[in-house]
């Protein structure tokens, strides 16, 4: 069935496809459709995945990559692994109305920006960098979750020339989805995420695979209790795409690394000298840090349920540093 001859029912957002049934799309994909925002189509290299997202009602249709399907969308989401984002932007390149949103939902977005800027030639007005803060360690469609963007931060990245038209509609569907929707510039982003999410990633996969290699890992493993189970969950997500992450945001994920392996090796030498006053220090430190950081999850949770109560729509909104 072509999707000339399927039914249409004009929603909000109109015609969404989905480039990527993992876990991430499939959850946005979901969010809408639950919702009735949107119809969605979705496309994905592993027919697998893709029939699943039909029989599991993450999406109403399956759909290719051509021009009869690319031409009639309102809203393209780009939830491939980073790297492969410019293949995929080359390919529909030609079917392309200007004014189709185009956007993603990677990790990182300074690799992504100049995977569009290579497959266009230039960066064009339709194309608007995203990335929500919201994951888990499960991956596939069939881990798909509607609520997973709620009360979690959608960060958008507006370019230069970004139709402000396009940028006004994507904070929206964010929003409708439960996100709280803040813009960034995609350095900063990448810099933000090097440490606060990449770093944690790259520290967890280390840390279990050093230990799964040593002479007592077995004991290891059997002994370990819940504070290394909670440390090391992360390490049960996707190896695809952490690979991608690392390899695209090398720089700033290099510039945090040294400066974590610098205090690692201060905290090393407090420990060999018996040092117990750094060590003091640097553990008030932190656990002062991150109390003051788990008071401000809790208060921006609050300020997002009254939004949620009010059903007041807010204007963008933007972090400053």
């Amino acid at each position: 069935m072509t999707l000339g001859s399927m039914p249409q029912e004009k929603k909000k957002f109109g015609n969404v496809m989905i480039i990527g049934l993992g876990m991430i799309g499939g959850s946005f994909a979901k969010a809408l459709k639950d919702r009735g925002l949107a119809t969605l189509y979705g496309a994905d290299r592993r027919e697998g995945e893709l029939a699943l997202g039909v029989s599991t009602g993450v999406i109403d249709y399956p759909a290719q990559l051509t021009e009869d399907y690319i031409a009639k969308m309102d809203v393209i989401v780009l939830a491939t692994p980073v790297r492969a984002m410019e293949s995929v932007l080359q390919e529909i390149k030609p079917f392309l109305s200007v004014d189709t949103l185009v956007t993603d939902v990677g990790s990182t977005k300074g690799s992504v920006v100049e995977s569009a800027r290579r497959a266009f030639g230039s960066l064009p007005s339709n194309f608007i960098p995203s990335h929500p803060i919201a994951g888990a360690e499960k991956s596939g469609v069939l881990a798909a979750n509607p609520s997973l963007f709620e009360k979690h931060m959608a960060i958008v990245t507006p370019l230069s020339g970004s139709n402000p038209v396009l940028l006004d509609r994507l904070h929206r569907i964010w929003r409708a989805i439960g996100a709280d929707v803040v813009s960034m510039d995609v350095e900063h982003h990448d810099h933000v995420l090097a440490s606060s999410s990449h770093l944690p990633h790259l520290l967890a996969y280390t840390l279990v695979d050093a230990l799964a290699n040593g002479d007592r890992s077995q004991d290891v493993f059997k002994f370990a209790a819940g504070g290394f189970r909670d440390f090391t969950r992360i390490a049960s997500s996707d190896p695809v795409m952490w690979r991608d992450v690392f390899l695209a945001n090398k720089e700033a994920t290099l510039a945090t690394l040294d400066h974590f392996t610098d205090r690692l090796a201060d905290m090393r030498t407090a420990i060999e000298q018996g040092d117990g006053a750094s060590m003091f220090g640097v553990f008030t430190r932190a656990k002062s840090a991150r109390d003051h950081f788990l008071r401000l999850l809790e208060q921006r949770t609050m300020e997002l349920d009254k939004r949620s109560a009010t059903n007041f729509d807010f204007s963008f909104t933007c972090f400053c540093y």
